[in-house]
């Protein structure tokens, strides 16, 4: 299944926000919420962490964008895109402080709007990535962020990995991570002595694999493909007689 981005808009004029959100929703991404008033944009993100934010800068309510943006920035590194009618100077430094991946002034240009996420989320995925790689230092496990914090994942709770384009998706004994880096990144820090790919979209833990069959093997009643390329590696790993 396609994991797609998720974008919450925080814009308290619902009809400039239902325009932004048919832009968003043009540009393959997801709306995860119009939301009107900061205090309510906190808590959509608390329960439904979006993967970037738009934030209008003058929002009514008990506070504006700067301040929603400190608020959500203190418990999520969520990238967040200003855009605003006001761009005057002392919303633009008061903006600055809270690192947003930019400012973009209304009525915004689409094209520039889509760079802009474009790039944030290229930004956000590069750093995942150096994230992820000093993570795989220790030899039995990894630290895996969910929501705010990262949690202990030994090596050999992993089951198998499967690619969703940009996202990987760890299933572990009693549990499913998702993460924002390539199949690649994972496969060059995993161990290669427990763990093999089957598969461009599959990584596998050799030891979890309950059968094997001609094409594909089995780990906890999940059918997993094998391609004819990674075949005779894997008899070979496994000592296939």
């Amino acid at each position: 299944m396609e994991h797609k981005i998720k974008v919450l808009i925080v814009e308290d004029e619902m009809i400039i926000g239902a325009k932004i959100s048919l832009t968003v929703e043009k540009m393959g991404y997801q709306v995860s919420g119009i939301i009107p008033r900061g205090e309510e944009a906190v808590v959509n993100v608390e329960s439904n962490q979006p993967d970037i934010i738009l934030m209008d800068i003058n929002l009514s309510g008990a506070m504006d964008g700067i301040e929603t943006a400190k608020k959500i920035k203190e418990k999520y590194n969520i990238p967040i895109i200003y855009l605003t009618a006001n761009a005057d100077d002392s919303h633009f430094y008061r903006a600055k402080e809270t690192k947003p991946e930019a400012f973009i002034s209304k009525p915004y240009r689409t094209k520039e709007l889509s760079r802009v996420i474009e790039l944030a989320l290229s930004r956000a995925n590069t750093e995942s990535v150096a994230s992820i790689a000093s993570q795989f230092q220790l030899k039995d496990r990894i630290f895996v962020k969910t929501k705010e914090r990262r949690v202990k994942l030994l090596i050999e709770d992993i089951s198998y990995i499967e690619s969703d384009r940009n996202y990987c998706n760890i299933h572990s004994k009693d549990k499913i991570y998702t993460l924002a880096v390539t199949l690649k990144v994972i496969e060059n820090k995993l161990p290669a002595k427990h763990f093999i790919r089957v598969h461009r979209s599959y990584i596998v833990n050799q030891s979890a694999i309950d059968a094997i069959a001609d094409g594909y093997v089995v780990i906890q009643k999940h059918v997993i493909p094998v391609s004819k390329v990674y075949k005779e590696l894997l008899a070979e790993r496994l000592k296939i007689i």
